[in-house]
């Protein structure tokens, strides 16, 4: 594991545009409103041949006005806890507050070596901003301007010293990448928390709790697996903050970056139309997709319930009757474990690749069973077919008329094809050339 330095501070005073500019990346939501940052972040940086994890943390604040600030807190000592080095960000065009002398006072009691940076001193002009915090008790501290970049190269240099280079530590190729996706307050955070044996994720009864997409390594059985945390889906309509819209288009883009998707389904409420709509955002994207009923435990023992949710399901459903389906809790932990065989079947079968021998057979096979109908005086003829692509397995059928394949017929190859390949569990694409 990298050096881990941990950028704490009051809400509102530039950690997550810092963690930006010196990941170059987008990845931290950035908002003029306060409390934006609720979870850690990390990313990996390297600075002149020297690697080192960036951590990002939610603001340390004790008011009690934010319903998750607790949570938020204890996100942030865990940091401090976990981290080498701490970055100590402070505004300097506030001044010196006491909030900022309550986290002076918890970091000096940490023992971690800290750099005190002294943010919003746009130019050399603003390096009077410093003076102020020299009382805070640390001998590293340093005007940087989170917005413009000025003096972050310097601040760069002294967090680094002593630091061995070395290259970055990159995630290899052969990362599993799963998304976990759904409505607000299904419990994708606190699933990958039962996962992962720890209160990673922030967790609330509060819908919209998690604003970023978080991603997080995981491995078992030798298997790499990055688990990516992301917002609740709302309709549209619904969706009228600024950083919720912010909020959306994250999780959503985490479903270009996923392999597998898992849906999570809230027992409890049942199967919505939004869920159907996130399934098949996942769906377009030709990810790899699981639906994950949660709060199983809310609703097992009763008969009725679970007939009329598992009927919903396979009706809204119906375009993913292929997807594997699981009755979880992540409260409970019931059924959890087998979420990773599901993965790792989706996961195989996205990315298997067929020799086209194979795949002519069964085609053979399937025209031979089930002729294409009549045209007037021809038939359609198919001449051959070949595998394109994975993620998901595309497949080119090489036919006469492609403008006549019917939409049924298409449909009775796209089913033979899984059965005959073994793709019974990921959508496959079929696309009709002219020879």
């Amino acid at each position: 594991m990298n050096t881990l330095i941990a950028i704490v501070g009051r809400p509102n005073v530039g950690k997550s545009t810092l963690f930006n500019r010196v990941t170059r990346s987008r990845a931290a939501l950035v908002d003029d409103q306060p409390g934006i940052t609720r979870d850690r972040l990390y990313a990996s940086v390297e600075w002149e041949g020297k690697a080192f994890t960036l951590v990002d943390t939610g603001g340390f604040d004790d008011s009690e006005e934010e319903p998750l600030i607790e949570g938020v807190r204890t996100q942030v000592v865990k940091a401090i806890e976990e981290a080498d080095r701490i970055l100590f960000m402070v505004d300097g065009r506030d001044g010196r507050m006491p909030l900022d002398e309550k986290i002076a006072d918890l970091l000096r009691r940490s023992r971690k070596k800290v750099f005190l940076g002294v943010n919003k001193a746009d130019g050399p002009e603003h390096q009077h901003l410093t003076s102020d915090f020299y009382s805070l008790g640390f001998d590293r501290v340093y005007p940087v301007s989170s917005a413009h970049g000025y003096g972050v190269a310097d601040l760069l240099d002294a967090m680094t010293e002593g630091l061995e280079a070395h290259a970055t530590e990159e995630a290899p190729g052969n990362f599993t990448k799963v998304a976990i996706v759904g409505r607000p307050n299904v419990g994708k955070s606190s699933l990958i928390n039962r996962i992962l044996g720890s209160e990673r994720l922030l967790v609330s009864e509060l819908p919209g709790t998690t604003r970023d997409s978080v991603d997080i390594r995981f491995e078992l059985k030798g298997t790499d697996y990055i688990f990516i945390d992301t917002a609740g889906i709302r309709r549209k309509g619904r969706v009228k903050e600024k950083i919720e819209k912010f909020s959306v288009i994250k999780a959503l883009q985490s479903l270009d970056r996923c392999h597998v998707a898992v849906v999570l389904i809230d027992a409890s409420e049942g199967v919505t139309d939004q869920d159907a709509h996130i399934c098949g955002y996942a769906f377009e994207r030709g990810r790899g997709v699981i639906l994950a009923v949660n709060k199983w435990d809310l609703v097992h023992k009763d008969p009725e319930m679970k007939k009329r949710l598992i009927d919903t399901l396979d009706r809204q459903m119906s375009f993913l009757s292929f997807a594997p389906q699981l009755r979880i809790s992540a409260l409970t932990g019931e059924k959890v474990k087998t979420l990773f065989g599901k993965i790792d079947l989706v996961h195989g079968q996205l990315f298997r690749r067929v020799d086209t021998n194979i795949v002519n057979k069964a085609l053979a096979d399937m025209v031979q069973k089930n002729p294409p109908p009549k045209l007037g005086r021809g038939r359609i003829k198919f001449f051959y077919a070949t595998q394109t692509g994975v993620m998901p397995p595309s497949f080119a059928l090489f036919v006469n008329r492609p403008d006549l394949v019917h939409f049924t017929y298409e449909r009775y190859l796209l089913n033979q094809f899984r059965e005959k390949l073994d793709l019974t569990a990921v959508p496959i694409r079929l696309k009709f050339r002219k020879k």
